[in-house]
């Protein structure tokens, strides 16, 4: 498993995807791989990440955000894709570079700065040969099943007003 991004600007919100797979047990590699800035680098990164044993690549690039597409030209791996938002044009940009590939070089491409998802994404990816990760799953959905019948009791116990009212930090 491998997340990387463009520039280190963008960990504050590639640490969610950091943050998923602290959580599942999942062992990850993190770099700053930039496709304008560091080429080569980027390059290699992704010409010898199958070797390494990556088995999904994580990468998360702002404004023109060719890193996605550029390793998923060079590697045979699943690349995700996580558009960061960007003060210009708030992260369109980036995603329309990432959902607009040619075809013969897909970037599965989740939501702007939805990092979270794209390590859910890649846990799901994983979890095809790895029975752990799919009972750490199955686990977490469950999770998020109670988590919105809780919520769903609270609020026909307290009504609508006071819940807002609990919810606002």
């Amino acid at each position: 498993m491998a997340i990387v991004m463009g520039s280190d600007s963008d960990l504050s919100v590639m640490q969610g995807a950091a943050q998923t797979m602290d959580d599942f047990g999942v062992i990850y590699e993190m770099a700053v791989v930039s496709a304008h800035r560091t080429p080569a680098l980027m390059v290699d990164f992704a010409k010898k990440a199958a070797k390494r044993g990556i088995k999904v690549i994580i990468s998360g690039a702002g404004g023109a955000a060719h890193a996605p597409g550029m390793i998923a030209a060079l590697t045979p791996l699943p690349v995700i894709g996580v558009p960061i938002m960007t003060p210009t044009l708030n992260g369109v940009d980036s995603l329309y570079s990432m959902v607009q590939m040619p075809p013969g070089v897909p970037v599965a491409t989740v939501g702007i700065n939805a990092a979270k998802n794209a390590a859910l994404l890649a846990l799901r990816i994983l979890a095809v040969n790895d029975k752990g990760v799919q009972e750490k799953l199955e686990e977490y959905q469950d999770n998020l099943g109670k988590t919105v019948v809780e919520k769903s009791k609270k609020l026909t116990k307290i009504g609508y007003k006071e819940y807002l009212k609990s919810m606002t930090p």
